[in-house]
């Protein structure tokens, strides 16, 4: 993923496509229609997912029977995203080379530009210009993230292991404040947050690789020795019939470029 908060972003998930392909929630499906319905999107309508990783966001979009070209830097997650099956008559998404502030697209090119669980890693203020340079007039930024519903106790509990890692915080604090550079953006108006419930039910298995998944998460075989024992104590903890339910807000921010005809 892309362009900042690092030295090189997209060298944080170097040998973790596979793991994130796996073990990565998806968004829930009240989302999706709200976003398609709210943006006037429909056949033949282009969105950009930037910052696409392993595709599980541009699928959905394509599931909708839409136009999706995913951007994504880091050559393994895009690889493992040109990889997956997709639904029987289902146009897959495309995928290019290319980061969040340099897209590579022509201006007016894009009827949405997405951003799922990615823009805390750019630039916001380069993002967001080159957002509305590939926008048509009317066209709609789109910036969505499951974060954790900690109200549920077994999430909380989850949470609370997550948090040891030593980059957590880092990560997580800034990345809840990441959609306001869109609510306060100049370049568009009609900017708003909508939050839906999603959820995701996993095996002890899945636990550990939806932790391990976390750019931050520990990798030094000490530490990660710790953090999955950690987390195998939550997982008994709360586990039924071997599997436990992590509990999500998503949050759908949207903003629209004025029809006014200027770049």
């Amino acid at each position: 993923m892309p362009d900042s908060l690092s030295p090189n972003p997209a060298n944080r998930f170097q040998g973790l496509a596979q793991v994130y392909a796996r073990c990565r929630p998806g968004y829930p499906a009240a989302a999706i229609n709200f976003i398609v319905e709210r943006c006037g999107l429909g056949n033949g309508s282009l969105v950009v997912d930037v910052g696409s990783g392993t595709g599980i966001s541009a699928r959905l979009f394509a599931e909708r029977g839409l136009r999706v070209l995913g951007i994504e830097p880091n050559a393994e997650m895009r690889a493992s995203a040109e990889a997956a099956a997709m639904q029987a008559g289902v146009a897959a998404p495309t995928y290019r080379d290319g980061a969040a502030s340099a897209t590579g697209l022509a201006d007016a090119s894009a009827d949405a530009v997405l951003a799922a669980q990615a823009f805390h890693w750019f630039e916001p203020e380069p993002a967001v210009r080159e957002f509305r340079r590939v926008l048509k007039p009317g066209g709609w930024v789109i910036l969505m993230w499951n974060e954790r519903d900690e109200g549920d106790p077994f999430t909380a509990a989850y949470g609370v292991v997550v948090r040891s890692a030593p980059e957590a915080a880092a990560i997580e604090m800034p990345r809840g404040q990441a959609g306001n550079a869109l609510l306060t953006s100049p370049l568009f108006h009609k900017a708003s947050r909508t939050v839906f419930r999603n959820e995701q039910t996993v095996d002890e298995e899945g636990l550990l690789g939806r932790a391990f998944s976390a750019s931050y998460a520990p990798r030094e075989p000490t530490l990660a020795e710790a953090f999955a024992t950690a987390l195998r104590a939550v997982f008994a903890r709360y586990e039924v019939n071997g599997k436990v339910v992590i509990r999500y807000e998503t949050s759908v921010y949207l903003g629209q470029r004025p029809d006014d005809g200027a770049q």
